[in-house]
């Protein structure tokens, strides 16, 4: 939409003319609740006196613009911009105007709580949405210092970035708060919470927590974990980075609907509520979620101390927190196995998304705001991460970390580009780094890595190569540093006989130290994950993970060849039923909880994307059976008997499994140590419904007992999910003629929708999906419109159809870049299925 774009361009020259010094905001969230009003005061030099420029704000109606005490016409305020002319060089510019709430969580977020029917605000201002709030000059590098306050109901907690002046004064049925000045910063890390939240309190050393939740959640909120995490974050941090956390009090809030997982407000992280647990979840999901905090807190220093100059560098701001914050995991909590967790959730991300035809340089072209929008993805937040852990390797953890202690001091407060980054850690270092930046940053594309070797009548190596390849399209042979490790069974287990560390260059990479070396019946090239690369396992390396996985003891070295496997099956290598073994036969062993999770989430989908369809009930009865299975012989209680129950839920089928089914949901099967609280049962319910075993009045029942946010959604994904035509035409449209949606129930809707069973009674919408996806783009906003258009995607139909009618939109409809992309990565789904599902056949 056109008042949701800002050209590179166009930030280029506002930032060559203009200095912003400081922003006066005022809030009067006491008005209606439709809108709230919004006064900013502006203060700004610029260079060129007389020039002309302009600030955006969004709102339903502006009452008075004054720039340097002259009024200016209201006409000067169009499609999200107010034109300013013939500047001073010293400017004061007031805008007040009347912004509107939202429900997409993009701006100022506006929530009832059916439970108590109390409002929640919160504000989500990255990438381009301050505006939305407050008038601003709404580009990252024209920082500036703020000043909030404001006016809400005298009930509410009111949170922003900095600390209050003091207790909030009494005016009536409202309270007027003010904050003290913010260091200088950029507008889409500013924050206004506000609401009866829930709160509670902490100190560490000279900095003052809170994490704050809805109230009707309070009974959920694990506030000691959340701090104890939050402590030993701000501890590692403050070590390794040599610098003091900037912003005074940090504050933590669980906000209801939230699009992302966590924002990097400065001293007012926001969070998904998600991640307070109403249930019984396994550990997998508390190291998920102390992932998240430690990467909020990285920004405070990598992307709010220091940020990017343009969202050319968004990787900047998130590989460099994600890697911190993995690392920081490793290292001061309890998550010790953090990397295994990498490699197979944020690299298998990466490599999937560096397979696309959209894939681009870690180091993007970002043209317009409409363009970074959909480049929060794989590539700038995990391969960047992966890149930057192989750059440790390459330079030394110490030498990096002296790097990051001199980019921070030299460019406090600042904005920064690429080469700035690179020229700290080469200082740090002593080494060139722009090979490897050309070769990692600038080019896009994963490598893969394959052993090549001969061996003697004796067993053993008279040669030993790495073989390198790249993609046609990204034909980059990189520089890597990695290990090969060497793994012989034995009584106890597949045990690491030898481990080598090296650099692979090139198309081929010669090993002397393996030649005269017996041969393992493992080897693992990679181990212990240190570049970004995929890999392939050799004939008798493959016959022994598939025999004996589950019995090499290091979870990582087990990461990595899980990932490798499922790498050949989306590649068409592997025949996914023989995935979907491999799976069944190892998993029993395997310790880890977040790789059992994963594994099985790999299984299913699989079978329903990869696998031959005359195999899908035989290998989805295989799952269920063993999921069953597993659930009622693991340990009470236990986190894998969870994650077992979770995956019978999601592929049982058949009239004895949907009888454990109804049977779990009323309470006639008991499982020990299994309790079917209040997130299970809606699993059941869902899955019931989705098989057509659930009447509407079993869902309508199950929200009677759960009349919250949560239950909400969880009844909207059951009634999209039923298995007829009138709960489809139903959700369909809710989904696209209700724009008024909240966004987290629009979601649920989505998830609910398709499904790669009910084939016949989504047909019709194949082509009513290209009919509409245009109008949808065009005319909502950038968040929910993403979620529709890939939400929405038939996907479910492998077919040519499928293809040939997304190759005709595009030919015929020219769409704009970002929906252009988005359709592309659906098609390419797509047809990955169809070479699989070939592959598959032809092993039947």
């Amino acid at each position: 939409m056109l008042e949701q774009n800002l050209t590179r361009d166009e930030a280029r020259r506002r930032a060559q003319i203009l200095d912003v010094a400081s922003y006066a905001v005022s809030l009067d969230l006491t008005t209606g609740d439709k809108t709230f009003r919004s006064t900013s005061t502006v203060h700004f030099g610029c260079r060129e006196p007389g020039a002309t420029t302009f600030l955006e704000l969004i709102a339903d109606r502006v009452e008075s613009i004054e720039l340097n005490g002259a009024t200016v016409a209201l006409a000067s305020f169009e499609g999200g911009r107010i034109a300013l002319p013939s500047l001073a060089t010293d400017n004061e510019l007031r805008v007040v105007a009347d912004c509107l709430y939202v429900n997409t969580g993009e701006g100022l977020h506006r929530f009832v709580d059916p439970v108590d029917s109390e409002v929640y605000l919160y504000s989500q201002f990255e990438t381009y949405d301050a505006h939305r709030v407050f008038a601003c000059f709404d580009q990252p590098d024209l920082k500036a210092t703020f000043t909030f306050d404001v006016v809400a109901p005298a009930h509410w907690e009111v949170i922003s970035n900095m600390a209050t002046t003091g207790s909030p004064a009494e005016q009536g049925a409202s309270r007027h708060w003010t904050y003290k000045t913010s260091p200088v910063m950029a507008t889409y890390i500013n924050a206004i919470i506000a609401g009866p939240y829930h709160v509670e309190r902490d100190r560490h050393g000279e900095i003052d927590l809170g994490i704050f939740c809805r109230t009707s959640l309070a009974q959920y909120l694990d506030a000691d974990e959340i701090f104890t995490i939050t402590k030993q974050g701000f501890d590692y941090f403050h070590e390794a980075f040599d610098y003091p956390y900037a912003f005074g009090k940090y504050d933590q809030l669980f906000v209801p609907e939230f699009n992302a997982g966590a924002m990097e407000n400065a001293g007012a992280v926001t969070f998904l509520e998600d991640y307070v647990f109403r249930s019984k979840v396994t550990c997998f999901a508390y190291e998920r979620r102390a992932e998240t905090i430690l990467h909020e807190m990285a920004h405070m220093w990598f992307g709010d101390l220091v940020t990017m100059r343009w969202w050319d560098d968004l990787w900047l701001n998130e590989s460099f927190a994600t890697y911190a914050s993995v690392l920081a995991q490793s290292k001061a909590t309890k998550f010790v196995h953090a990397w295994t967790t990498f490699a197979n959730v944020e690299k298998t991300w990466a490599y999937r998304q560096d397979q696309l035809p959209s894939t681009h340089p870690i180091v993007a072209e970002i043209e317009d705001i409409a363009a970074v929008e959909v480049n929060f993805d794989g590539i700038t937040y995990a391969k960047g991460a992966s890149v930057l852990k192989q750059l440790v390797s390459w330079v030394g953890e110490d030498a990096f970390m002296q790097g990051m202690r001199t980019y921070f001091r030299a460019h406090e407060y600042g904005n920064t580009e690429l080469r700035d980054l690179l020229g700290a850690l080469e200082q740090a270092s002593g080494r060139d780094l722009s090979a490897w930046s050309k070769e990692w940053l600038e080019t896009a594309g994963v490598n893969t890595l394959r052993p090549s070797f001969s061996v003697d009548g004796e067993g053993v190596f008279t040669s030993f190569s790495v073989l390198q390849e790249a993609p046609p399209d990204w034909p980059t042979l990189r520089s890597h540093r990695l290990a090969i490790g060497l793994f012989d069974a034995t009584p106890e287990g597949l045990v690491r006989r030898d481990r080598i560390e090296l650099d692979v260059i090139g198309a081929e990479t010669d090993v002397p130290q393996l030649v005269g070396v017996r041969q393992p019946d493992l080897v693992l090239i990679n181990d212990d994950d240190l570049t970004y690369t995929k890999i392939r396992l050799d004939e008798r390396s493959a016959a022994t993970v598939t025999s004996k996985l589950g019995q090499l003891p290091d979870s990582l070295s087990r990461a990595l060849c899980w990932a490798a496997s499922w790498d050949m099956t989306r590649d068409a290598e592997l025949p996914a039923r023989q995935f979907v073994q491999l799976v069944l036969g190892n998993i029993g062993s395997e310790t880890e909880v977040g790789v059992v999770q994963m594994l099985l989430s790999q299984t299913a989908g699989s079978i329903f994307n990869y696998t031959d369809l005359d195999y899908r009930s035989t290998a989805l009865r295989s799952l269920a059976q063993v999921a069953c299975d597993a659930m009622q012989s693991a340990e009470s209680g236990s986190d894998h008997q969870l994650a077992w129950a979770r995956s019978f839920i999601g592929a049982a089928r058949g009239d004895d499994h949907v009888a454990v089914l109804n049977g779990l949901l009323d309470g006639t099967h008991i499982v020990p140590g299994l309790t079917i609280d209040i997130d299970l049962r809606w699993s059941l319910v869902r899955a019931l419904a989705s098989l057509g075993e659930l009447p509407d009045a079993g869902i309508a029942a199950e929200l009677e007992r759960d009349p919250t946010a949560a239950g909400r959604r969880h009844a909207s994904a059951a009634r999209a999910s039923r298995p007829s035509a009138e709960a489809k035409a139903e959700a369909w449209t809710t989904i696209m003629d209700k724009p008024d949606l909240p966004n987290a129930i629009l979601g649920a809707w989505i998830g609910g929708f398709s499904n790669h069973e009910q084939h016949a009674l989504l047909e019709d919408y194949r082509l009513r999906y290209f009919e509409r996806v245009g109008d949808i783009w065009a005319n909502r906003s950038s968040e929910i419109a993403q979620d529709i258009v890939v939400g929405l995607y038939p996907g479910i139909f492998v077919d040519q159809e499928t293809l040939d009618l997304t190759d005709e939109y595009l030919r015929t409809q020219s769409p704009p870049p970002p929906l252009r992309r988005l359709l592309i990565e659906g098609r390419d789904g797509v047809a990955r299925a169809m070479r699989a599902r070939a592959k598959d056949a032809a092993a039947s």
